[in-house]
């Protein structure tokens, strides 16, 4: 691979990326049912509104699910796999590329979900009572997520242990959705959210 064309799949899938991580966090965002009003949210919102828009027409919600997001973010998926194959000279088979783009979702959800726990957890530690709106947002996307763990591990003498078990979750998936990439023959450096 020539170094432009390597400097092209990394600009290509940054700024992917970042899109594709907005779509996400839309669709987290109202599975939480986080506050609309937010500053970051409204950010959110209206960055992702192009691309929701017009499949709004098309998907319906299923469960009160945004389904458009879904198909966004797998429509987004397939055109950066499809670019960034053809950056390289490769052809990319349909099904795989459509089974890439989800694991390529789930992984990056997953990376949302311990990076968000990491920040909550540093943050607990530093500024307690912190309000930013980062924050509550991070809060009501991972609430519904530790709910259950805490329940399991309850808080014990104001420690909060559940987001162990949280990460070991989510380390499980991430094994999981790694040998599910390698049964697929997923390459490296194609599918963004997965590296």
């Amino acid at each position: 691979m020539s170094a432009l064309s390597e400097i092209g799949i990394y600009v290509l899938q940054t700024l992917g990326s970042i899109y594709l991580s907005l779509v996400i966090l839309r669709f987290l965002f109202q599975v939480a049912k986080a506050d609309f009003y937010n500053p970051i949210s409204q950010f959110i919102v209206k960055a992702s509104n192009p691309g929701l828009k017009p499949l709004r027409k098309i998907v319906p919600g299923i469960l009160g699910l945004d389904m458009a997001a879904v198909v966004l973010a797998l429509l987004l998926q397939l055109l950066l796999i499809n670019l960034s194959a053809l950056m390289v000279g490769v052809f990319v088979n349909p099904l795989h590329a459509l089974a890439w783009g989800a694991i390529g979702i789930l992984s990056m959800a997953v990376d949302i979900f311990f990076w968000g726990m990491i920040i909550t957890i540093i943050v607990s530690f530093v500024a307690p009572q912190s309000y930013h709106p980062a924050l509550l947002l991070l809060r009501q996307i991972l609430d519904p997520v530790t709910a259950p763990f805490r329940k399991v591990l309850p808080p014990m003498g104001g420690l909060d242990l559940s987001p162990i078990l949280l990460f070991m979750v989510l380390k499980v998936v991430d094994i999981i959705l790694f040998h599910f990439a390698s049964n697929t023959g997923l390459p490296r450096g194609i599918v963004p959210g997965y590296f």
